[in-house]
């Protein structure tokens, strides 16, 4: 069963979702899509490899894979306590650890994924309030997040995050979405994606797209993830 209270652990796959307090939109307008995208870059990027992920007007969908502490690196600044949203990610010195816990050992601090995921989501409320005048909290709090162990389950899951917008009426076809990894899974630019990983799960790029239009039972998945 999913659980709002478990641990991100370390070299662990997540799905990670939400969606708006009271089913609320958390995104209005494309800028809104790019801003949660460009936050989500600059506070989850360091402390997570995304393999797929999908927003939705008012709710989102992610699989993550929460990286080592040797990947993070101890960093001694996350800037992301009052840092301004526009600044990008930095790792140089400073007197914030506000997103570690307390050190295994003297000078030597853990990241906490939970608070990176904290921070942006209190960034990303800070900009919808401030930019629609609202006030008070817009995602639902905790956030749910279900450990991934079953690799079955990590292909469904994959489709289920994909097919998403197809599911609740937003387009006929996983392509004609703009916001989701889709496109990006197929595309041969550059990206942070993990969709080389993505692809081999499905062997390769045909089955990928092929698995895509077979049918994915969403009722019984909503069931199951108590979305």
């Amino acid at each position: 069963m999913p659980s709002a209270t478990i641990p991100l652990e370390s070299e662990s796959y997540y799905h990670i979702y939400n969606r708006g307090i009271d089913g609320c939109n958390l995104y209005r307008e494309i800028n809104d899509y790019k801003h949660f995208l460009k936050l989500y870059e600059k506070y989850i990027d360091p402390i997570a490899d995304t393999f797929v992920w999908v927003l939705m007007p008012n709710h989102f969908h992610l699989l993550i894979r929460i990286k080592s502490e040797k990947e993070i690196g101890i960093y001694k600044n996350l800037n992301s306590d009052g840092s301004k949203d526009s600044v990008r990610f930095q790792t140089q010195p400073s007197v914030n650890l506000s997103e570690f816990e307390e050190p295994d050992r003297v000078g030597i601090k853990k990241p906490n994924p939970t608070k990176h995921f904290s921070h942006l989501f209190n960034a990303y409320s800070k900009y919808i309030n401030k930019k629609y005048q609202r006030t008070g909290s817009l995602f639902e709090r905790p956030f749910k997040r279900k450990l991934v162990e079953d690799e079955t389950y990590l292909r469904t899951l994959v489709l289920y995050i994909h097919n998403n917008p197809i599911h609740h009426g937003f387009t006929d076809i996983a392509v004609d979405y703009p916001w989701s990894s889709y496109l990006t899974c197929l595309s041969v630019k550059p990206t942070k994606l993990k969709r080389k990983d993505v692809i081999e799960w499905f062997d390769d790029e045909a089955n990928f797209r092929f698995m895509h239009q077979q049918h994915v039972d969403f009722m019984e998945m909503d069931e199951w993830l108590e979305i």
